[in-house]
């Protein structure tokens, strides 16, 4: 009888499939960012995840360095995974057809319905083949959206974003935006708070939304720095304040149409709408981390009232400030949570 490939009953399974050539940064973001997250947010805390690296085969898997990685485990890993995150290859670049290989097809049928799907970089590319991505919102590298369009006329591509988000099935852009799909992973399953201290573990961002362009096509002055910083360093100070685009103009000395221009260069979406995204982040760290009722909170967040926070975390997040609290810190939460 064949031994499970995860070894610790109560930890999320990841099983990080590899294919022949990898990158091996996705393989370090993945098992660094993981395998960093702890219960409590603490250094103290229970790994929360257990990652193991598969592939069609264990063997040694080429790379694109003047290395090989040897992979501990086959396919087998996929069958009992929580979560299976496909990584990019060199064979997706030189893709023809769109369909799946025998061999792929067949892991893949192994893997057990429910099971949540992720890919980095061209790895999205694997689970446009095996249907996954039909009819819902992906991503991949900006280099090879061309190609993938042409392959996968039915996947509503996306090709500016970092990473997209349909419930089971999610897809990030570049290497390094696989931090950012593996930070939204870990916030989504654990909160704010864990995936903060895995971002300050890591030294990276804590968030970068989805929505937030891969690739900014106009050529930047090499003087240049960035243009909105000023007033997005001062809004985060002031969220709890009414902050208008007028407000956030004069602080980087710019009229209004030339800050709103310089600002969706810069960060991907309009001034008002990434304001509103971190008021409802400040109102995530709020609930998680305090005993506020939520008038209160929204009063703390700039929203104003509470029926007004509740729109916005609605809108963004898909839930009620309530039930998030609950999901997060358990049914002990204010009273005034309704």
């Amino acid at each position: 009888m064949a031994m499970p490939v995860f070894c610790h009953p109560g930890r999320h399974r990841i099983a990080l499939f590899a294919r022949q050539v990898l990158l091996p940064i996705e393989l370090g973001i993945v098992h660094q960012l993981f395998g960093q997250a702890r219960s409590g947010a603490s250094v103290d805390g229970e790994p929360l995840y257990e990652v193991a690296t598969c592939a069609l085969r264990a063997g040694d898997i080429r790379t694109d360095g003047d290395f090989t990685v040897r992979v501990p485990h086959g396919q087998e890993a996929l069958a009992e995974a929580d979560t299976v995150i496909v990584l990019s290859s060199y064979e997706d670049y030189v893709q023809e057809t769109p369909d799946l290989t025998a061999p792929l097809a067949e892991a893949f049928a192994g893997i057990r319905p429910g099971t949540r799907m992720a890919s980095i970089c061209t790895g999205a590319f694997v689970l446009a083949s095996a249907g996954l991505l039909d009819g819902r919102p992906a991503t991949t590298h900006w280099r090879y959206t061309d190609l993938f369009s042409r392959l996968f006329p039915q996947v509503e591509l996306d090709p500016d974003v970092l990473y997209t988000d349909a419930g089971n099935v999610l897809t990030s852009a570049g290497c390094a935006s696989g931090i950012d799909l593996c930070l939204h992973m870990i916030r989504s399953d654990h909160g704010t708070a864990v995936a903060g201290d895995v971002a300050r573990r890591a030294v990276v961002p804590p968030h970068r939304e989805g929505g937030q362009v891969q690739y900014i096509r106009h050529p930047v002055p090499a003087h240049a720095a960035p243009a909105t910083s000023a007033a997005r360093e001062w809004a985060l100070r002031h969220l709890h304040e009414p902050i208008t685009l007028g407000q956030l103009a004069a602080r980087d000395a710019m009229s209004v149409r030339n800050f709103n221009r310089r600002f969706r260069d810069e960060v991907g979406t309009t001034p008002m709408s990434w304001l509103a995204r971190q008021r409802v982040e400040l109102a995530r760290e709020l609930l998680e981390e305090t005993d506020l009722p939520v008038d209160q909170v929204a009063a703390r967040t700039g929203l104003g009232t509470a029926a007004n926070l509740r729109q916005h975390f609605h809108a963004t997040l898909g839930t009620s400030p309530s039930a998030y609290r609950i999901t997060f810190r358990g049914p002990g939460g204010s009273a005034s949570d309704v």
